[in-house]
């Protein structure tokens, strides 16, 4: 590892944080999905609740490239972790004597917030790995890729102990108390941030100007294109059709299906970190590129497999639960895989000088992903169950796959940044 940019200690205590925030992220979305169900929310309305959140993703991934680029990426990541602390304390004010529409409304906005907070945030860990590691793929597996696939997985499982801390806290101490409890965390960490990040990571040395928003190079728009479905594919089951099938259909408690969802994250990040050593093959771009397309192939098969092992109804009997929970499992580890080499091909592909504006980029897409796909998962799963909620995983995975071949080896085997700003 070397420090191209701005030290290691720097990038060790921006990824700090982000550990910290994405705790949090976890614990809320979990928080909000299970205490507005119990309230009596349906499906298609805890659906809505999540859009603004993913839709400031997507304004804010763009945004905050631009940001990152001009001002620095310090600045998108302080401003992340306040936004994320008034976002909590906001969601605390709810009253359960408020009307359905106020509710709702107020909740969105809220989390629109946490959206906002959340985009910040990772663009700023996730641009700041290119500015300290340089990647010398010829002398063997690229160590980008190493370091990309250890801060993602390590993100993803942590995430889903957030998930599993926020049934646990929902279980025992309640809505609002678990909010100011995380609010007060993610102040301490604001405050260690403040303390031990210096210098200008992730400034841009030349001018930022409007033009280098979008003008991408064909690889990262079509890399961005297939992220696109790739979330939206992930999300239009898991964001609300899946818990709401085990607390509804298997009758499981908050804390377990907190769990369920926990451990589903926590293996999901695990096999993201473990990917350079799974497929020591993919030692450069060009050589990940070919392995995302048959890796993309095989994530299309298992949702629509799962879904006729389930049959068009599955119920309460307890071979369904076993055949959904080990099938998601399987789906989570070739999805880590699919998202660990797509993750380290957008870095890859980036120019070092204006990285934040390609990963904003990129992550923008990546929101519009998750924020159809979590429409849809209230939309489907209300209007026709979990296996119309998997079948249209299958068929927006095939379309991801799709476009990922459209990427060509000669782009993908040149030098990381060559292609950026030229066709």
């Amino acid at each position: 590892m070397s420090a191209a940019a701005g030290d290691g200690r720097t990038y060790a205590a921006v990824t700090a944080a982000y550990w910290g925030f994405t705790l949090t992220d976890g614990a809320l979305r979990m928080l909000v999905l299970l205490h507005f169900h119990a309230l009596g929310f349906t499906p298609l309305d805890l659906a809505f609740l999540f859009l603004l959140y993913e839709a400031m993703g997507a304004v804010t991934n763009l945004a905050g490239g631009w940001i990152g680029a001009r001002f620095g990426l310090r600045l998108t990541l302080y401003a992340g972790l306040a936004v994320q602390i008034v976002a909590l304390a906001a969601l605390s004010a709810v009253d359960q004597s408020w009307t359905l529409a106020l509710s709702v409304a107020y909740v969105m906005g809220a989390q629109a917030l946490s959206g906002v907070a959340k985009d910040l945030t990772k663009m700023s860990a996730k641009s700041a790995v290119k500015l300290v590691v340089r990647d010398d793929a010829g002398r063997g597996q690229s160590p980008l890729f190493r370091m990309v696939a250890l801060l993602t997985g390590s993100k993803n499982a942590l995430k889903g102990v957030g998930f599993f801390l926020g049934g646990l806290l929902l279980q025992t101490i309640g809505f609002a108390p678990a909010l100011w409890a995380m609010a007060g965390a993610l102040a301490l960490v604001l405050a260690a941030s403040l303390a031990f990040i210096r210098g200008d990571l992730g400034r841009a040395k030349q001018k930022v100007v409007r033009r280098d928003l979008f003008a991408k190079s064909r690889p990262i728009n079509l890399l961005s294109a297939a992220r696109v479905f790739l979330f939206a594919a992930r999300d239009v089951w898991f964001v609300v059709g899946v818990p709401l099938f085990l607390y509804d259909v298997l009758g499981w408690r908050f804390d377990q299906v907190g769990a369920f969802m926990a451990l589903w994250v926590i293996g999901y990040g695990i096999v993201q970190a473990l990917v350079p050593r799974l497929l020591r093959g993919a030692r450069d771009a060009g050589r990940a590129t070919a392995a995302a397309r048959g890796w993309g192939l095989a994530l299309a098969a298992l949702p629509a497999a799962l879904a006729v092992l389930l049959g068009e109804a599955p119920g309460s009997d307890p071979a369904h639960g076993a055949i959904l929970i080990g099938g998601l499992f399987l789906f989570g580890a070739v999805f880590a895989v699919n998202s660990a080499l797509h993750s380290y091909l957008i870095v890859a592909f980036s120019d070092a000088d204006k990285v934040a504006l390609s990963v904003g980029f990129y992550y923008m897409a990546n929101a519009v992903g998750r924020f159809a796909g979590t429409l849809l998962s209230g939309l489907v799963y209300q209007a026709a169950g979990l296996a119309a909620c998997l079948w249209a995983s299958a068929a927006m995975l095939l379309i991801a796959a799709g476009v990922a071949m459209l990427i060509r080896p000669a782009e993908a085997a040149r030098e990381p940044g060559e292609a950026v700003h030229g066709e």
